[in-house]
């Protein structure tokens, strides 16, 4: 409470003549906050030029290999979303390969997040097609179809009901070639569906399950991060020779936009990607959580008022290599430890429990390969051991202030 003295010389101020009320309050922050958020991410490509030139591109008409320049002459891009770029990969699948269908659970009039709009239309219902309410067939489905020689593009609703199919693509996409003798495989099947957080899905449709698939050799996971990358990766998916589960971060369907080459491209899978070199502290992550991170890096660089007695003026100028996996399975054993072998400390980060997920697999090997290099334990960020709650959905995900004091305390070790 204002003693008597500051109010009435508050009250004198504010009726003066000619003068403003002056506050000593602090400006408010900007509705959008000061840090970056997906919309806002300098990871996006937003201009034709930086997509053209996205790191480890190909163009399918055999135009790579020109002098600087001519390359990109003459190729167009479009603004799209992450749903728009998924949707347009298929259109170019099932438009260059007669033998390509589309199947899933309502597919047929464009799916719960629209990433299957109009392709019915398109291309005939003979084509893209309604399923039965059945995981398990879905996966059967498609084995069955791919080991006919067609390309299986199957779509599970959430990457949470995926589980039902669990015994279908471990035990029989995994293995049908091994089992065969290389007779048979069902190289041409790609499972797609959305994964991660979405800020109140629940127990049921927040789940991230990449780490369940880890010990399943014959499989490939792929969780691109933006529309360029689920554009080239989901093509390169489905004209790998191997079954690929491709799991799309359904928080970014809508929020991540970027300007997408409308040619046929694809990206390399298996190979993560650099996005901002450093030499201090490798940041690696996959999917929702890259833009966390993102905002985790702003924060140790220029920290709030509130944040910085907790952020050392010593480590405020330190590089962080922040690197995007992509692949989940097989993952880039080879950047990650070279990165980690010039860095010497490694933050992992991802939205599934600690506890089983993939980051453990990583931090083992990392461990293994550059233990006389590392100058601090390897961190894991990740969800809690507990299912993934509603209400406070938020507070499970690892969050850019949960990345922020792993960083500091692996840097400051």
């Amino acid at each position: 409470m204002f003693s008597a003295r500051v109010s009435q010389r508050t009250l004198r101020l504010f009726k003066s003549p000619g003068r403003r009320f002056q506050s000593s309050a602090p400006e408010p922050p900007p509705a959008g906050g000061h840090l970056p958020s997906v919309a806002t991410s300098a990871l996006l490509r937003t201009t034709r030029d930086s997509a053209l030139r996205s790191q480890g591109i190909s163009w399918t008409d055999g135009d790579n290999d020109g002098p600087p320049g001519s390359v990109i002459a003459g190729r167009e891009t479009r603004r799209m979303n992450l749903y728009q770029a998924v949707r347009d990969a298929m259109s170019i699948a099932l438009m260059k390969d007669d033998s390509a269908v589309v199947f899933g659970e309502d597919v047929a009039f464009g799916g719960v997040f629209r990433c299957t709009m109009g392709l019915a239309e398109e291309f005939g219902r003979e084509r893209v097609f309604n399923t039965p309410l059945t995981e398990q067939g879905i996966a059967g489905f498609g084995i069955g179809l791919a080991s006919m020689g067609h390309t299986a593009i199957a779509e599970i609703q959430f990457a949470d009901y995926i589980f039902p199919a669990f015994d279908q693509i471990v035990n029989e996409a995994a293995k049908h070639r091994f089992r065969s003798g290389g007779q048979y495989d069902v190289g041409s099947l790609t499972i797609r569906c959305p994964t991660m957080s979405v800020g109140h899905g629940g127990l049921y449709h927040s789940q991230s399950p990449e780490g369940y698939f880890m010990g399943a050799s014959g499989l490939k996971i792929v969780i691109p991060r933006s529309p360029v990358q689920a554009k080239g990766l989901l093509l390169s998916s489905i004209r790998d020779p191997n079954p690929v589960i491709f799991m799309e971060p359904k928080i970014l369907y809508r929020s991540a936009i970027e300007q997408v080459p409308i040619d046929d491209y694809h990206l390399p899978l298996g190979r993560a990607e650099i996005l901002t070199p450093g030499s201090d502290l490798t940041l690696l992550t996959w999917g929702t959580p890259v833009y966390h991170c993102e905002a985790a890096v702003h924060l140790l660089s220029n920290p709030p008022p509130n944040l910085a007695p907790h952020v050392p003026a010593s480590i405020r100028n330190a590089k962080i290599e922040l690197i995007d996996l992509r692949t989940i399975l097989p993952w880039d054993v080879e950047t990650v430890t070279e990165s980690v072998k010039k860095t010497g400390r490694l933050v992992i980060v991802h939205e599934a429990s600690m506890t089983g997920g993939v980051g453990g697999e990583i931090a083992a090997e990392v461990q293994r390969r550059c233990f006389l290099k590392l100058e601090a334990p390897v961190r894991r960020v990740a969800g809690w051991d507990t299912p993934v709650p509603m209400q406070y959905e938020k507070f499970h995900i690892p969050d850019a202030l949960r990345v922020l004091d792993a960083m500091i305390e692996t840097l400051t070790y």
